[in-house]
C-alpha cells in the first residue's frame, strides 16, 4: 500500500509538535506539566486514562490539584480485579474527581470473537485488542491529548520514554516519566493517598486478573504481567493504538 502523502505531512507535523512539547516542558515537574497541558496548551481537550492501578493515585490527585472535573477515562474489560473497581470508586471518591467514563468493549466484538470469555487462554494479544486497544481509541478519539500514569523504570520497554508523544494527531503525555518508586512513595505517604489493596500482595503492576501474579522479588514492575510470554504490553501504548484510532477515524 503507498502511503497517503497528507497523512504523512500531517504525522510529521504531530511529530514536531511533541518533540518542541518536550524541548521546552519535557523537565518541568510533574505538577506543572498537568497544569500547562490542561489549562493552556490542551484546554477543554484533554482527559486522563487511569488503570486504578498500584500507583494511579499519584497522577490522579496531581490532576485534581489541577481540575477534578477533568475526563478520567477507565477501561472496564470485564476481567478486572473486583479490588481494583472498588478501588476506582473510593479513590475517586477521595479526590473529589468527578467525571469518571467507563468504557466497555463493544458487545459486537465479544459476541464474534470473545464468546466463550476464555480468549485470552489461547490468545493475548487478541484478546487485549477486542478489550483494550480498541476501547481506548474510542475512548480518546474526542481529544486532542489525554495523560498517562507511565514510568520509565515501569520495564525496559519504557527506558527512553518522553514526557511528551505523538499518537498520530494527538499528544500523549506521561508527566511522571521521570519519577522514581522512591518518588511515588514519598508522594503517595506525603498526601495519605489510598492505595490498591492488591499492592499489599505483591501485584506492583495490575491489569486483568488472568494475566496478572504478584512480582517477585528484583524483577521490574510489570513482570507479573503476562508471565512467561513476550508479550509486556497490551497494545495501548503501542503502534496497535495509532492503527485503531485512524481505522476510527476513516
Amino acid at each position: 500500500m503507498v502511503p497517503n502523502p497528507r497523512l504523512l505531512e500531517e504525522g510529521a507535523e504531530h511529530a514536531a509538535r511533541a518533540e518542541d512539547l518536550e524541548a521546552r516542558y519535557g523537565l518541568l515537574d510533574p505538577q506543572a506539566v498537568i497544569a500547562r497541558a490542561v489549562e493552556e496548551d490542551f484546554p477543554g481537550g484533554i482527559a486522563a486514562v487511569s488503570s486504578f492501578g498500584a500507583d494511579s493515585a499519584v497522577l490522579l490527585h496531581m490532576i485534581a490539584e489541577v481540575d477534578r472535573s477533568l475526563p478520567i477515562l477507565f477501561l472496564d474489560t470485564g476481567k478486572h480485579f473486583g479490588e481494583t473497581l472498588e478501588y476506582r470508586d473510593a479513590l475517586a471518591a477521595d479526590l473529589g474527581l468527578t467525571d469518571i467514563r467507563v468504557i466497555h468493549p463493544l458487545q459486537e466484538n465479544l459476541d464474534r470473537l470473545d464468546p466463550a470469555g476464555n480468549l485470552h487462554k489461547t490468545d493475548t494479544n487478541a484478546c487485549c485488542g477486542i478489550r483494550k486497544v480498541e476501547p481506548m481509541a474510542r475512548s480518546v478519539e474526542p481529544f486532542g491529548a489525554w495523560l498517562t500514569g507511565r514510568k520509565r523504570f515501569q520495564a525496559a520497554t519504557r527506558a527512553a520514554l518522553p514526557v511528551f508523544e505523538a499518537i498520530g494527531p494527538r499528544i500523549r503525555i506521561n508527566p511522571l516519566a521521570r519519577w522514581t518508586t522512591s518518588d511515588l512513595a514519598g508522594y503517595m505517604r506525603k498526601h495519605d493517598l489510598r492505595e490498591n489493596p492488591l499492592v499489599a500482595y505483591g501485584y506492583l503492576s495490575i491489569g486483568c486478573f488472568p494475566c496478572t501474579q504478584p512480582v517477585k522479588p528484583g524483577e521490574d514492575a510489570r513482570s507479573g504481567r503476562w508471565a512467561g510470554q513476550a508479550k509486556t504490553e497490551c497494545g495501548i501504548h503501542l503502534p496497535e493504538l495509532e492503527r485503531s484510532l485512524s481505522a476510527a477515524s476513516h
